[in-house]
């Protein structure tokens, strides 16, 4: 009896995982379906098609009704300019965060925990309520309708949370293994760098992770600041074929659709085992 009840402790938190997770699982097999089936209707697709997919060969979206090309910009294009967009704001987020974060750390100043009250509070305001202000600076610098415009804001708005991330794991490292690189002959930069920095790759790949699907998934500032379709991201893309949902080619926008989330689901999955592998490796052997 004792044992039967230790099994039913253990199997709730997975059932509880399920349920809450089945919805979420089963909407994106509705989505892999749909891709592949001329009427989405649900599960079951009513007639097996690869047309919905023709866009990765021809490079451009069919209009439907017409069967025309060319209305949406070149498929291709718009991925590149989505991958330019997360990676360049990751990788800025990455590198301004790590040093400003390592500044508020390790430097006692008047007004620091001030300074990180007023980021976070910045942080959590609306991205919306800015809009009328950025588009005024954007304008008035010459960087309306680019996507370094777009990219700028990007990492201005998401540095608070990077500068938090990094920060948590630079209190973690002590202050010992700091003092003996500079006792070495390091200097602080030095010490920064080599000894540091290969203690926070979790920390790391945790802020990469949150800019890089920020940046992949950004859409209001892409529709508002962007008019240019060359310089459209699959985000806005995926937005203008839904369009007037009476002439909507569900099953082309399923696939579409589909192919937004790969390469951010690839990116993921690789991240999420690099992520472990530092975990383990921080704990020693198992």
């Amino acid at each position: 009896m004792a044992r039967a009840l230790d099994y039913v402790k253990r199997a709730i938190p997975y059932i509880v995982l399920v349920v809450i997770t089945s919805p979420i699982v089963l909407m994106y097999i509705m989505l892999f379906v749909a891709s592949f089936s001329r009427t989405v209707y649900g599960l079951v697709p009513d007639r097996i098609t690869l047309s919905n997919w023709n866009f990765l060969l021809t490079g451009y979206i069919v209009v439907p009704g017409t069967g025309e090309l060319g209305r949406y910009p070149n498929v291709y294009l718009v991925t590149f300019n989505t991958f330019l967009l997360a990676l360049t704001v990751a990788t800025l987020e990455v590198v301004i965060s790590s040093l400003a974060a390592y500044a508020i750390s390790r430097y006692s100043f008047r007004g620091r925990n001030a300074f990180l009250s007023l980021t976070l509070i910045l942080h959590s305001f609306p991205s919306i309520t800015l809009l009328i202000a950025i588009f005024y600076i954007l304008k008035s610098i010459g960087l309306f309708d680019t996507l370094l415009g777009v990219i700028l804001v990007k990492v201005a708005l998401e540095l608070p949370l990077g500068i938090w991330i990094m920060k948590g794991f630079y209190d973690g490292i002590p202050w010992d293994m700091e003092m003996s690189a500079l006792v070495d002959g390091c200097t602080r930069l030095e010490a920064w760098w080599k000894v540091i920095m290969p203690n926070v790759k979790g920390g790391i790949a945790s802020t990469m992770i949150f800019a890089f699907l920020s940046g992949w998934a950004e859409y209001i500032f892409i529709l508002t600041f962007i008019v240019s379709e060359q310089n459209w991201t699959l985000s806005r893309l995926v937005a203008a074929m839904i369009g007037d949902w009476r002439f909507v080619d569900y099953g082309q926008l399923a696939a579409v659709s589909f192919y937004y989330m790969i390469p951010v689901v690839v990116f993921f999955l690789f991240f999420q085992k690099y992520l472990l592998r530092m975990t383990i490796a921080s704990k020693g052997p198992l």
